[in-house]
């Protein structure tokens, strides 16, 4: 069963990266215990002292985040995010996995992007499981609950403590409890909403998206967003 305790810590693996830093910063900075994952446990302390630093210049003191090697990380969270390229995924998920602990959620925020093989960031590249999120669920036990989420939010956005984050999340997952457990982690960040993206192969669709938002970032030298019209 998913965890439906009130989320209090979160790990982050691959948090030393563009997308992890900026959710952690902007979750540190919501009040949560933000637990930033890397190979190098060293590597990762360092990054947790530079994201304290980075937010006390933004005015938010005495938040609570620590540096893992990754392990120790999924080991100590009921909520693991998932922010490394396409590329590292799959062994991530392999070192990783014997950690994660009965019930605990696992959001993917994996994008199969072509630069992963050398190509351009503009296209996605196919899956055999589908998508991203759904080859996320093949490598992991059936008692973690895999759900995708924040993969059109931009790194850029996220880091800019100074400004909200116009972007809808489209969370997607097969269990119901277990995609709104990642509701409150969207809601706090500013500008962002939570939309349910029905179940965890609609990621396909919410995945290729975000090959198509880089696109338009690129032409119009912007940071885009989604948003989703005439619901409530």
């Amino acid at each position: 069963m998913p965890n439906t305790q009130p989320i209090n810590r979160v790990a982050i693996i691959g948090g030393t990266g563009d997308q992890g830093k900026g959710l952690a910063l902007r979750w540190a900075k919501a009040g949560f215990d933000i637990i930033v994952g890397s190979r190098a446990a060293e590597r990762a302390a360092d990054a947790a002292s530079e994201m304290r630093d980075e937010l006390a210049k933004a005015g938010a003191a005495n938040v609570a985040i620590s540096g893992a090697h990754n392990l120790e990380a999924a080991a100590n969270s009921n909520i693991v995010v998932l922010t490394v390229p396409f590329a590292a995924q799959i062994n991530t998920l392999k070192e990783i996995r014997d950690k994660l602990q009965p019930g605990t959620i696992l959001i993917d925020v994996t994008v199969p992007l072509e630069p992963a093989v050398g190509g351009k960031p503009t296209r996605v590249l196919g899956v055999w499981a589908g998508s991203a999120a759904e080859q996320c669920k093949e490598q992991v036990a059936d008692t973690v609950t895999v759900v995708s989420a924040f993969h059109n939010v931009g790194a850029e956005a996220l880091a800019d403590l100074s400004h909200e984050v116009e972007c809808d999340v489209i969370v997607c997952g097969d269990k119901k409890d277990a995609k709104e457990q990642v509701r409150p982690l969207v809601e706090a960040i500013p500008g962002c909403r939570f939309v349910d993206g029905g179940v965890l192969a609609n990621s396909r669709t919410v995945e290729a998206m975000t090959a198509l938002l880089i696109g338009i970032n690129i032409r119009y030298k912007g940071h885009t967003g989604i948003r989703i019209t005439g619901i409530s």
